[in-house]
């Protein structure tokens, strides 16, 4: 799910030329994805607007065919075709965000091979060489870079290689950015406390702002919480560089949601949306008048745009019918392809007289 540091970590490296610390670095390129994130953050605040409006619907749907599976399907697959609703139209936004954070976190794992761009083989050579398990794919990079920094010396490393480590600023407010706080007492325990904290903070207000809190079901809400509360576990378990990161993220989603609620009300666009959806039935019911011929005379039928789309998929597949109805759908006989290529042999001999 990390294949995004490709991308993420280039640039990231890239703002570490200009900002030459790592934690600063990662707090001002977390403002500025959320900035490129922002058009997402609006579709996401529209999707869950327009939710809230077709909500009931689906609710009456499933409640009213809760013991027929099959007819509940049918009946909202002709929803989407009628009305227009996609299910799945506020998942590219969460999906987004999801791959931008794993990407992220591959860059907090290898920092000497994103961040200062040290090839995979060196860094597995010269933590073979000094005694680092490279099966800790987590911690591998940041206590290699610690035990240079701490005056390790390693011959699998070139001069350049080494000085690029030595040089990679890794402190913020006196503290190791590569450190892990784990579950005890110390100094590096405040940055997965503050990026806990944020994270509740965070998803609480962009809830309530977005309007999302009322739609969710209960199963639904203790799901979230409980991926929330995986991350509260994850910040205490990674390298404090990612609850850096997290903080930094979880700080603009609030700014984001008080500017997107102010510019882009949820209530506006519910509004909105209700009336398009107010038009829509109303289209769904108005009548056409067409010609229809039933036991052999012409009459006139009143129809609505659901069954005049039924009737034209009707007559499409009669005439389709009809068009290829010499075609042979089943295959060949033995004893007819034998006929064939009789009849092919001696046209051929024909031919040849």
């Amino acid at each position: 799910m990390g294949f995004l540091a490709f991308i993420l970590g280039p640039l990231m490296a890239l703002l570490y030329q200009l900002i030459p610390n790592y934690a600063v670095t990662m707090i001002v390129f977390t403002v500025l994805v959320r900035v490129a994130m922002l058009p997402l953050a609006i579709k996401q605040q529209k999707s869950t607007a327009k939710m809230s409006v077709y909500q009931p619907l689906l609710n009456e749907i499933q409640e009213k065919y809760k013991n027929n599976r099959e007819k509940q399907s049918e009946e909202l697959m002709k929803m989407q075709q009628e009305l227009g609703y996609n299910p799945m139209s506020g998942c590219l936004p969460m999906l987004v965000n999801i791959l931008v954070m794993f990407g992220i976190i591959e860059v907090v794992y290898r920092p000497a091979q994103y961040i200062l761009g040290l090839s995979v083989d060196s860094i597995t050579a010269a933590c073979e060489q000094l005694g680092i398990a490279t099966n800790n794919v987590t911690m591998m990079q940041s206590q290699l870079i610690s035990a240079i920094q701490g005056g390790a010396t390693c011959s699998a490393l070139t001069a350049e290689q080494l000085a690029k480590i030595q040089d990679f600023n890794t402190t913020f407010l006196g503290m190791n950015m590569l450190g892990t706080a784990g579950f005890q007492l110390s100094p590096l325990v405040v940055f997965p406390i503050l990026a806990s904290a944020t994270m509740i903070l965070s998803y609480a207000v962009t809830n309530k702002l977005s309007g999302m809190g009322g739609q969710m079901q209960g199963s639904m809400k203790v799901m979230m919480w409980v991926m929330n509360l995986m991350f509260v576990w994850f910040c205490f378990s990674a390298p404090v560089g990612f609850c850096l990161y997290y903080t930094a993220s979880n700080i603009c989603q609030l700014g984001q949601s008080f500017l997107t609620y102010r510019i882009y009300s949820p209530d506006k666009f519910k509004a909105e949306y209700e009336a398009e959806l107010a038009a829509k039935k109303a289209a769904k019911k108005a009548m056409t008048t067409v010609q229809v011929e039933e036991k052999g005379e012409v009459v006139e039928k009143k129809v609505n745009r659901y069954e005049l789309n039924k009737m034209r998929m009707a007559q499409a597949r009669e005439l389709d019918a009809a068009k290829y109805a010499d075609d042979r759908t089943t295959p060949l006989t033995p004893a007819e392809k034998e006929a064939i290529e009789a009849e092919k042999a001696a046209a051929k001999g024909r031919r040849k007289k």
